[in-house]
């Protein structure tokens, strides 16, 4: 079966999505990853996106930290117990496991990785190649420019990795085929923008004339522009959409929220 080929569809032409990524989960709740209680802060992200009305929420990749079963039931269950209540879809990164993150899927975990609604769609592209570094392969390259022409909608398009160097230590990890990926949604015309997670921090960058944004993680931010491995305590943090497409024009405004640890 295809990766995009079970829609969730929305009837409206409005949404109000967050976007959450590197949440960095262990299986012990009281674990720390540099010095930071990974649950606690991802707790806090889920109790404030509860208050934000939203539609959907999608979470961007790297649940886990040390790759256990448990993580992602902890991930489950901090999600269950919040008072979110909308879908959750996902999208794998480097640390997980797209079968570990299907188990877990039913009811508000969902995932569908084609999003519908009316004049726009996103979609949740899998970037997790063989090694940390990320890579698109060719059978979903085609996946993608199938979707793409489907429709003459807006589309919104989510991966883990970045596509575009960030000048950081994280390069050596990004996306290897990010160029090629890009080139394939700005040919498509109908690409509003791209939303990454993996960088820990966030970014605004532009590739032809499509903008290309980071989302900061829900756990620990990495120190921008260098060529060290720097975390830093910033608090919990996530990407909040306004999305309002009419057949005339489509309206995509993002801002991050920045919550203190």
């Amino acid at each position: 079966m295809g990766w995009f080929n079970e829609p969730y569809k929305f009837n409206t032409s409005s949404l109000r999505i967050a976007h959450i990524t590197d949440c960095h989960l262990f299986a012990d709740k009281a674990d720390e990853y540099f010095g930071v209680n990974t649950a606690s802060h991802f707790e806090q992200a889920l109790a404030h996106m509860a208050t934000q009305a939203l539609d959907g929420v999608i979470f961007g990749g790297d649940l886990t930290q040390d790759h256990s079963f448990e993580s992602y039931l902890l991930f489950s269950e901090l999600i269950h117990k919040s008072a979110l209540t909308c879908p959750v879809f996902w999208l794998p990164g480097n640390h997980d496991e797209t079968a570990m993150l299907s188990r877990i899927s039913g009811g508000q975990i969902n995932s569908a990785k084609h999003i519908v609604a009316n004049e726009i769609e996103l979609l949740l592209i899998n970037s997790k190649g063989p090694t940390p570094a990320g890579w698109v392969s060719g059978a979903h390259l085609d996946e993608i420019a199938d979707c793409l022409v489907q429709s003459s909608n807006d589309k919104l398009i989510f991966c883990h990795h970045n596509p575009l160097p960030i000048n950081g230590y994280l390069d050596k990890h990004m996306l290897e085929n990010g160029p090629q990926l890009l080139n394939i949604l700005v040919n498509s015309g109908n690409v509003s923008g791209l939303f990454h997670g993996h960088v820990h921090n966030e970014y605004e960058q532009s590739y032809r004339d499509l903008k290309v944004y980071a989302t900061p993680a829900s756990s620990v931010q990495f120190k921008k522009y260098s060529a060290q491995w720097l975390q830093q305590n910033c608090g919990p943090a996530y990407r909040m959409f306004y999305i309002d497409a009419q057949k005339a024009r489509t309206s995509v405004k993002t801002e991050v929220i920045w919550l203190n640890g």
